[in-house]
């Protein structure tokens, strides 16, 4: 074989050993760089969770044998009210019916220059003074005027049944120019710049039926009261709240200006008294 020849074969052999190793070379740099993409969309659809999930789902001890519970400081939170066997063993009978979108609204977190608030919630207590059938027909009928759309969360009728109006969410027209006087001092909105400010954005308004005695009537000091079953349903109601005994009031008390004297007769010991056979303050750790 000439020298010339050896050689060449020898510079071709090397040609394709260069070329095989550059192929290599490309190859894997295309797979790192397909991998750290996937690496990428990854961490986006993890990132949809919360830090506690993700940090779940990804971490894995390698001996869960091994694993310790770490010492860790218990604090005691605040009492929450668990309701008791006479809540679970009272059934009052539910209905739900929907409301004009006119007589109610959202809930805010601003007042309207914008100012943020996070006030407790309350419940406030009304009669409807006429029939439940008539207090519906009013809320289901559309109003324009601002000064007349009106509406309750729930209704308790004469014989115990729960109907939900407008859902708890939302914000119920249930009282006007009002103010809550409690513990944290003087509490209201101001939501609508038409309209004095007032505890609906913070409220819960329950009404109980007037009774048939005093339908209608305007400018009476009271009536024959309420009946049993609306005092149970009005409790079992409240008792799946956490709104202290304190932050439950009437419309007659949040009223300003009004002449709103509202729930009449109405026995507060009385409901007080079987709203705690209802529910308990318990402590958890």
């Amino acid at each position: 074989m000439k020298f010339r020849d050896w050689a060449t074969r020898v510079i071709l052999i090397f040609l394709m050993l260069a070329t095989l190793i550059l192929a290599v070379f490309i190859g894997s740099a295309r797979q790192k760089n397909n991998q750290t993409i996937a690496s990428t969309s990854d961490v986006t659809s993890w990132n949809q969770y919360s830090p506690a999930q993700l940090q779940s789902a990804v971490t894995k001890p390698e001996n869960k044998q091994e694993l310790r519970p770490s010492p860790t400081k218990i604090n005691k939170i605040n009492p929450l009210y668990i309701t008791t066997s006479d809540f679970a063993n009272y059934r009052p009978t539910l209905a739900q019916v929907k409301v004009d979108p006119s007589n109610y609204g959202d809930r805010y977190t601003t007042d309207v220059n914008g100012v943020p608030f996070n006030n407790q919630a309350i419940i406030v207590l009304h009669e409807t003074t006429n029939s439940t059938s008539s207090a519906i027909n009013f809320f289901q009928t559309p109003h324009d005027d601002e000064n007349v759309q009106a509406s309750y969360h729930a209704i308790i009728a004469l014989d115990g049944q729960v109907i939900y109006l407008v859902p708890p969410e939302k914000r119920a027209f249930g009282a006007g120019n009002s103010v809550f006087k409690g513990d944290n001092g003087v509490e209201t909105v101001k939501t609508n710049p038409n309209l004095p400010p007032s505890v609906n954005n913070f409220a819960y308004h329950v009404s109980l039926e007037t009774p048939p005695d005093a339908w209608g009537k305007r400018n009476i000091q009271g009536h024959s009261g309420y009946t049993e079953a609306q005092y149970n349903s009005l409790a079992w109601l409240i008792a799946q709240s956490q709104v202290s005994d304190e932050r439950i009031t009437t419309h007659r008390a949040v009223d300003v200006g009004n002449g709103k004297v509202d729930p009449l007769s109405f026995d507060r010991d009385k409901f007080i008294n079987k709203l705690h056979s209802f529910r308990q303050l318990q402590s958890f750790n």
